[in-house]
């Protein structure tokens, strides 16, 4: 059976006609099943739980970055795939990445059904799928206890699996977000005149580092803050995804 679980934020009025219009094109495309509807008393690792128990098919986030989030800490390591209803312009850059642009798309996309088995990043006891960033400013990295890099000017730091709209790479850099691997990237965004230019790049493939940072948080998959000090690795658990033919990777 499929799973659609719908965000907390999906109960608001304004989106029962666009619900409506997902409904009615899944109904169609015979993925019809149980829809499960999140409040903020209801556990989610519970519900998902409840779900593979009675034997889900695929469990299917309605909503954004947050929801995804949300249930990927939920079905980590699961054979079960994750499909993904996008809903809103914000905050939905994990939908993209995987090739899914709309919601008319992401119906069609569950419809054929072709699956990616995807690595996680896991910052202290939290996954990720796609990224976790961090202000320059403040932070040091330990890169495996050998060495730390730290960095005085204006920036951002990313550790990613899956990139975004928001991670810029020279054509000639290539990521796999099933190769073990996480990319750490470090902007920097210097003073520019006419006749200098100092935004720089450094880009690092990583299993394992740790975030110091006494003032800012970490942001896991856009929208999930983390206190620092944060060790990121690569997780043991996968994630099989159902996944579009125009995915960035």
């Amino acid at each position: 059976m499929n799973i659609f679980i719908y965000d907390s934020f999906l109960n608001q009025k304004k989106y029962d006609r666009l619900l409506a219009r997902v409904e009615t094109r899944i109904t169609d495309l015979g993925l019809n099943g149980k829809i499960s509807r999140l409040s903020a008393t209801r556990n989610v690792q519970e519900t998902i739980n409840n779900e593979l128990r009675r034997g889900a098919k695929t469990i299917i986030a309605v909503g954004n970055n947050k929801t995804i989030n949300q249930i990927i800490n939920s079905l980590a390591g699961s054979q079960v795939p994750l499909g993904i209803i996008p809903i809103g312009e914000n905050n939905n850059d994990i939908a993209k990445s995987l090739g899914i642009e709309s919601i008319e798309a992401a119906c069609d996309i569950l419809s054929a059904r072709l699956l990616a088995k995807l690595d996680l990043g896991l910052a202290n006891q939290t996954y990720f799928l796609s990224n976790a960033s961090i202000n320059n400013r403040g932070t040091v990295i330990d890169m495996n206890k050998n060495y730390t890099i730290e960095t005085t000017e204006k920036g951002l730091i990313y550790i990613f699996n899956l990139i975004g709209e928001q991670i810029k790479l020279p054509p000639n850099v290539k990521f796999i977000p099933d190769d073990g691997l996480l990319e750490l990237v470090i902007n920097t965004y210097g003073n520019k005149n006419f006749f200098t230019k100092q935004d720089h790049q450094s880009i690092f493939k990583i299993k394992k580092i740790t975030i110091h940072n006494l003032k800012n948080q970490l942001i896991l998959d856009g929208i999930v803050p983390l206190t620092a000090p944060v060790e990121i690795t690569v997780a043991k658990k996968h994630l099989n995804v159902i996944v579009g033919k125009n995915r960035k990777f």
